[in-house]
């Protein structure tokens, strides 16, 4: 049987490489290892894995370390507290997919539903970017609905509702991941978007929508569980949705990734994910796609 687990020495002769170039890159956390009991140690099949990355990557320069994309409250405080390096660039999901296409960003952030059989980005990363090596990190499952005011006073129920007579609502950018999936629920609900009062200026970020409800300029918007619970307003679960982080296979081993998704798997992150609400992080990190 071959070892799952390596040691500096097996591991610097699979690699061809001196055990001090080893150690060295070990030490810097470029490459899939952990110090346990004093001693380096290295994941056999992670570490093929990231030999095989290295390789797609053809001497390409990395992107810059941007994660841009859709907008989240829960991963932009885990990107400022975890101290991974990556800055965010929100300017909804479809950009981030624009700007991971033209090297201009390590990851998007994404939630766009496949509109056959009920998966989320996965389809949309295959058109943007076909035969690109890339794999789909859940980040969290979120619930989407309708944020109001306190108390609900209007009785929305449905996606439907929002075609009733003179009821402001609050959209998005259409290049939001969030209108992209409030056009899917309404079409799947027979309303055309044109039957619905949005105010002229459309939300840039998910907070917006939840601050637009908050001071009474909408009486309704679509968004997120966790902007309507900060801000005391009421919810309307309509669909549960998964929130991605789609990058190269390689810059999955890299360290700001890394470090990200390290912080995702401690009690601190899981911690605020529940106090924020809506969100279910039990997946963080798990591969949802390899293409």
């Amino acid at each position: 049987m071959h070892p799952a687990i390596w040691t500096l020495k097996e591991a610097a002769s699979f690699l061809r490489i001196s055990e001090r170039a080893l150690y060295d890159l070990a030490r810097s956390r470029r490459l899939p290892s952990a110090l346990i009991g004093g001693k380096w140690v290295f994941p056999a099949e992670a570490l093929r894995r990231w030999v095989s990355a290295q390789a797609e990557a053809g001497g390409q320069a990395p992107p810059p370390p941007i994660l841009a994309g859709s907008h989240d409250p829960l991963l932009d405080w885990a990107v400022r507290q975890s101290g991974c390096g990556l800055a965010l660039r929100a300017g909804g999901s479809l950009d981030g997919l624009d700007a991971l296409a033209a090297g201009e960003a390590l990851a998007a952030a994404l939630h766009l539903r496949d509109s056959e059989g009920g998966g989320f980005n996965e389809a949309a990363v295959r058109a943007a970017m076909p035969g690109a090596p890339l794999v789909g990190l859940i980040w969290a499952w979120r619930e989407q609905g309708l944020i109001t005011p306190a108390g609900n006073p209007a009785g929305l129920a449905a996606i439907a509702d929002l075609t009733r007579p003179g009821l402001r609502v609050m959209g998005r950018q259409p290049r939001a991941g969030s209108h992209v999936l409030l056009v899917g629920l309404l079409s799947d609900a027979g309303v055309a978007l044109r039957d619905i009062a949005f105010l002229p200026e459309p939300a840039l970020a998910e907070d917006e929508v939840a601050a637009a409800v908050l001071s009474g300029a909408a009486d309704v918007g679509f968004g997120i569980r966790a902007e309507a619970q900060r801000s005391g307003l009421g919810f309307v679960p309509l669909i549960r949705e998964r929130f991605d982080l789609v990058l190269h296979r390689r810059e999955a081993f890299e360290a700001p990734m890394q470090r990200l998704l390290a912080f995702a798997r401690t009690p601190l992150f899981a911690e605020r994910a529940a106090r924020m609400g809506g969100y279910d992080v039990a997946e963080a990190g798990r591969v949802a796609f390899n293409l």
